[in-house]
């Protein structure tokens, strides 16, 4: 063999045996990877209110390759992360070819937008082929007033309409009462919205909902004591019902009794610790009595409970903001960014 062919063949092993040392080297330096987050573990990431949360929540809404089912847990997640990228992935949903995700985009729409925008981005799913996504729309739609309605406004009736038509065909179905209860309410048809609530009574005595429905009606004809002794007759039998120490509490408070209030919505956050809703009406009222650190304690709890909960954390960053917290208020505002950094609450300095 020549020199020139030996060096060759030196240098050829040389550089073989480098790549087998390069290879199996334990702390060989790469070009570092981002991680890969599957689908589980972005859901869990938003679910938790971990760091970069929003980031892989929209990740994976950007996805075309996940099942209807996932798709609309996804959207479960989405109004804690507010931003117009979500806005933007929630309004391409409402075209998704699957009603479960259109419905599903409806709801993160309503916890997206305020109501007059809510209504010029729902008003055009009141015309779907879909009988389901029209009612889901209407549904959204009826908290909003005749102004904000605006152009959608005769549409929405329509729908509406349907929708009292199509619930008066389920004559055996309590829900479908309920429902039937509710659209009455909302128009004032007292009369109907009584004999479906006596519907539903019939169906399931034990229901609640429809309970609290009964005392909405009752005040709503202008009888306040009888709404009262209706609840307090029910929590008599039923002392334990989280429900309805909540709804008692949102009733003494509605009729300007706050300081009895907070028994019920006290005693509601007692039966059911983790239930934020209620946690988070007791923590309003406390501050509506000046009872501002006690208030602070209760959103405290959410949000450490909840670490996505958005609605409270806010909240909570005000309220500390009012007593002169201003570190608790960088703790918090840090730790929202991390989550969501295109939070509108960032952007408007809160």
């Amino acid at each position: 063999m020549t020199k020139p062919h030996r060096y060759l063949l030196i240098s050829l092993l040389l550089l073989l045996a480098l790549g087998l040392v390069w290879h199996w080297m334990p702390g060989k330096l790469a070009s570092p990877q981002a991680p890969h987050i599957n689908y589980g573990q972005a859901l869990k990431q938003a679910h938790n209110g971990l760091p970069g949360a929003a980031r892989v929540l929209y990740q994976q809404l950007a996805r075309t390759d996940l099942s209807d089912v996932r798709r609309a847990a996804l959207h479960a997640e989405l109004p804690n992360y507010p931003s117009p990228q979500a806005l933007k992935l929630a309004d391409a949903d409402l075209q998704n070819p699957a009603p479960m995700v259109r419905e599903a985009a409806i709801q993160s729409i309503v916890g997206l937008v305020p109501g007059a925008q809510r209504s010029l981005l729902l008003g055009p799913v009141l015309e779907d082929h879909e009988q389901s996504v029209r009612f889901a729309a209407a549904n959204a739609m009826l908290g909003l007033s005749p102004d904000d309605q605006g152009l959608y406004y005769g549409p929405l009736q329509q729908v509406v309409d349907e929708y009292e038509r199509a619930l008066a065909a389920q004559p055996e179905s309590a829900e479908a009462q309920f429902q039937l209860a509710r659209l009455y309410l909302h128009e004032g048809l007292l009369d109907k919205a009584q004999a479906a609530l006596e519907h539903v009574s019939r169906l399931e005595p034990d229901n609640l909902k429809a309970l609290v429905a009964q005392v909405e009606l009752l005040d709503k004809r202008g009888q306040p004591d009888q709404a009262r002794q209706l609840l307090a007759k029910q929590l008599q039998v039923q002392p334990q019902s989280a429900y309805l120490q909540h709804a008692l509490g949102v009733w003494l408070a509605h009729h300007g009794q706050t300081e009895y209030a907070l028994l019920g919505l006290a005693k509601a956050v007692e039966l059911e610790p983790d239930n934020a809703d209620y946690r988070y009406k007791l923590a309003t009222t406390l501050h509506d009595l000046q009872q501002v650190e006690a208030a602070q304690r209760q959103l405290e709890e959410i949000v450490q409970r909840q670490p996505s909960n958005r609605k409270a954390r806010v909240l909570l960053i005000s309220y500390w903001k009012e007593t002169g917290q201003l570190q608790n208020v960088q703790i918090l505002l840090a730790q929202l960014e991390q989550q969501n950094p295109d939070d509108p609450a960032l952007q408007q300095g809160l």
